[in-house]
């Protein structure tokens, strides 16, 4: 069972989280459970993990308890060496909960070109990927290697060096039919290139991620 783990608060754009679900869990067997409303999930029965994008950031606890329960949900799966990838608040979680660094910095939005390392969960992946975000990982976890960066970013994707955790800083639920609503809420380059996704197929992501973690 593929455990979906939705950590954008109440008064966040739901779109993402919906898409991601419709993504992950076509024709797989999974739930999704909300952690700022619902608190920690059971893990009985989770054959692998997602851990959600989030307007909240990890550095946030103090106004937003539900973080703290959000770390140690990711160290609980990591202990029981369930299968679990971060996107984008989840890249940033999985690497604080290991001893990582987070900082806010500028505004992120637009398709970027990137360089993946040769990892499985990128195969057949195109380098140019849609990014929505402000805050960083300055800083991988323990035991969390780089394996993707930009210009811009050292470490927009890492894992671990032994267990089996991913973590991208890209949505790959950002999909051309998200492009309008993501503009209106968070501002995206009026130009031409940047409105072209005919190139971009970072949904792969989750299939990749799903036959890794031998969901399919």
């Amino acid at each position: 069972m593929l455990l979906v783990c939705d950590t954008m608060p109440s008064d966040g754009p739901t779109y993402f989280t919906d898409a991601l679900v419709t993504m992950a869990l076509d024709g797989r067997e999974g739930v999704v459970h909300s952690i700022p409303d619902a608190g920690l999930p059971a893990l009985s029965g989770v054959d692998a993990a997602i851990v959600s994008g989030s307007t909240a950031g990890v550095y946030e606890a103090d106004d937003r308890p539900w973080i703290d329960g959000a770390r140690k949900l990711v160290r609980d799966l990591a202990a029981r060496e369930i299968p679990t990838l971060g996107v984008c608040f989840g890249h940033q979680l999985v690497n604080d909960a290991f001893g990582g660094s987070v900082e806010a910095g500028d505004q992120q939005r637009g398709l970027v070109d990137v360089e993946f390392d040769d990892d499985p969960l990128f195969d057949g992946l195109s380098e140019r990927i849609p990014l929505v975000h402000g805050d960083y990982v300055v800083e991988p976890g323990d035991g969390m290697e780089t394996v993707g960066s930009a210009d811009y970013y050292a470490h927009l994707a890492t894992r671990h060096e032994s267990l089996p955790v991913w973590t991208v800083q890209y949505h790959p639920e950002f999909t051309a039919s998200l492009l309008d609503r993501v503009a209106d809420d968070f501002g995206w380059p009026d130009t031409d290139g940047e409105r072209d996704f005919s190139d971009v197929n970072a949904a792969q992501t989750v299939d990749n991620f799903a036959r890794v973690a031998g969901l399919d």
